[in-house]
């Protein structure tokens, strides 16, 4: 089942998110398992919103790409984002 997660970094950049992203994405595509990436400045910071394959394949980002690599990127969030997730009911695709 699809899995739907948001993180939100208040007072986040694109500076930030762009030094994460190039930490933790491959060039030109999605981490596998990565089906959505949208991103952009909301009121008060920065929102991420990803769609999963599934609660696994995040997990999996999580424990052996994003973690060990926010360690080492210098220029990114401050701190923990806001988070949100969701097994996806309906997923709808043009």
């Amino acid at each position: 089942m699809a899995f739907l997660i948001t993180h939100f970094y208040e007072g986040g950049t694109a500076e930030q998110y762009e030094a994460v992203v190039d930490a933790v994405h491959p060039p030109g595509g999605l981490p596998a398992g990565q089906v959505y990436h949208a991103a952009g400045p909301t009121d008060g910071g920065w929102l991420v919103v990803a769609v999963w394959d599934s609660k696994g394949s995040f997990d999996r980002f999580l424990s052996e790409t994003l973690i060990p690599a926010l360690q080492k990127v210098k220029a990114g969030f401050a701190g923990p984002p806001q988070e949100r997730s969701m097994e996806v009911a309906n997923l709808l695709t043009a």
